[in-house]
């Protein structure tokens, strides 16, 4: 009798234990924040300019938004901390602030911006290809990389710390053309073919938003396009490459991946299409849950088509997503399965400030993005 009085406490306990563990979890479920569902995005058009062309975009710590244009135009909107001493600039929120690097003789055009704190550069496309040390100051611009070669066209630039940058371009021989510094920007050094992947005829990339490379920690992700799409990997800082096939639209010169982002070293997002045929969305979508090995189509046949820039939201869980093209602004809260069009409004590039609060430029201004559950 005793023994069965025993066991009858210890199942009375043991479900007691359970309960209050479930209760436990269920109120700790209920306390962690729920991802948030953008329904709306409220457009602030900073500078407006019908002469610009934005399509080098960054964001600098403490200071805002950066830029260059395909006039060779350096610009910067400085917040109100950094002017409010001046009596005629202190009751604006921002100082927009523009040089010009092209001149008379020199016409640049600038597809590629990388800003870390404490300087800047930028690659123009074309021949030959020039790499700037930027500076807010006209004078203290100074050219540390320049290539000629009829084929010398770039299209991105990231860097993976303040010391080890990346810039990509299109083939002038048989590989990706791929130059990398390891001391602050002041040399960089071309790859050579022979340690990169071949690249397979019409293979190439495209300069529409400054997102063709991505990089977590040492882990780096470069995505082609036109006749054969393809994404090239480097575990360890453009050390050593692989190659990766995907199954986005390709087979034109126009087609394939325009933006890759990834939100950790496994999860990552691309996407693209066809900016000549922008309604298609048939294979423009594509998603990796392994570090971008393989890849699968997402929102096949569903909108958005194409799109020029693809950003993980900051604290989304690597689902909550915002696709940005010369058509409009998409949102995706499920990884890239559904898609909800937040807006018509056009823009090339997009980089996030917060959970909420992004800057877009594309042809004609630059604008503060403040998306709304």
């Amino acid at each position: 009798m005793k023994k069965e009085k025993l066991l009858v406490f210890v199942s009375i306990v043991t479900m007691s234990i359970m309960c209050y563990g479930l209760l436990s979890y269920t109120s700790y479920r209920k306390q962690l924040p729920s991802l948030k569902q953008f329904r709306s995005v409220h457009i602030e058009t900073l500078v407006q300019d019908s002469t610009l062309n934005i399509r080098a975009l960054e964001l600098v710590d403490s200071i805002g938004p950066t830029y260059l244009t395909s006039r060779g135009e350096f610009g910067i909107l400085l917040p109100n901390s950094f002017i409010n001493h001046v009596d005629s600039l202190k009751e604006k929120s921002f100082y927009h602030h523009k040089i010009n690097l092209s001149n008379d003789t020199l016409q640049l055009n600038f597809r590629a911006l990388s800003a870390l704190k404490e300087k800047g550069f930028g690659i123009t496309i074309g021949s030959p290809a020039l790499l700037y040390q930027l500076n807010a100051d006209l004078e203290k611009n100074k050219i540390v990389y320049e290539e000629h070669h009829p084929k010398a066209f770039y299209d991105a630039m990231e860097f993976w710390n303040d010391d080890e940058g990346i810039a990509i371009g299109d083939p002038t021989a048989d590989c990706m053309s791929i130059i990398i510094t390891r001391d602050g920007g002041e040399t960089w050094t071309k790859l050579l073919c022979e340690d990169l992947p071949k690249i397979k005829e019409g293979e190439a990339a495209f300069a529409a938003s400054d997102s063709n490379i991505a990089i977590v920690g040492t882990h780096t992700w470069i995505a082609t396009g036109g006749k054969v799409s393809r994404i090239l990997y480097s575990s360890d800082k453009g050390k050593t490459w692989e190659v990766y096939d995907t199954p986005i639209v390709q087979g034109l010169e126009t087609t394939g991946m325009y933006s890759i982002d990834f939100y950790d070293r496994l999860n990552g997002f691309g996407i693209g299409g066809d900016y000549t045929r922008p309604a298609d969305s048939s294979a423009n979508k594509i998603r990796t849950h392994d570090g971008g090995k393989t890849w699968q189509l997402v929102a096949i046949n569903q909108s958005p088509g194409y799109r020029s820039c693809v950003q993980y939201v900051p604290n989304g869980e690597g689902k909550a997503l915002v696709a940005i093209g010369f058509n409009g602004i998409d949102y995706s809260s499920d990884a890239g399965n559904s898609w909800t069009h937040l807006s018509d409004e056009g823009f090339y590039t997009i980089r996030f400030l917060n959970d909420s609060v992004a800057y877009a430029a594309g042809n004609g201004r630059l604008s503060k993005l403040t998306f709304k559950e």
